[in-house]
């Protein structure tokens, strides 16, 4: 398990260490207090995932078509 804080992960980062953590806990070999700390990493690092996929959407949705439907511009996204 990574100390780096979750929140200044790439998608890709959080989903890796996400699998690890998974994996871990499936193994059953962990003792009960460092499956407690996974779990609650784990929590995080999931939510980490949905938000990053969250803002992508957004983004992929902001992308405007022109009358042919071919990508013509983006569309100010709020919140950014």
């Amino acid at each position: 398990m990574s100390d780096r804080p979750v929140s200044e992960m790439t998608f890709e980062e959080a989903m890796k260490e996400l699998e690890d953590v998974v994996g871990q806990l499936e193994r059953g070999d962990v003792a009960l207090d460092d499956s407690i700390k996974l779990y609650e990493r784990g929590a995080e690092l999931k939510k980490r995932c949905e938000t990053k996929l969250k803002e992508a959407e957004e983004k992929v949705a902001a992308i405007t078509l022109d009358g042919e439907g071919n990508p013509a511009g983006l569309q100010p996204v709020e919140g950014q």
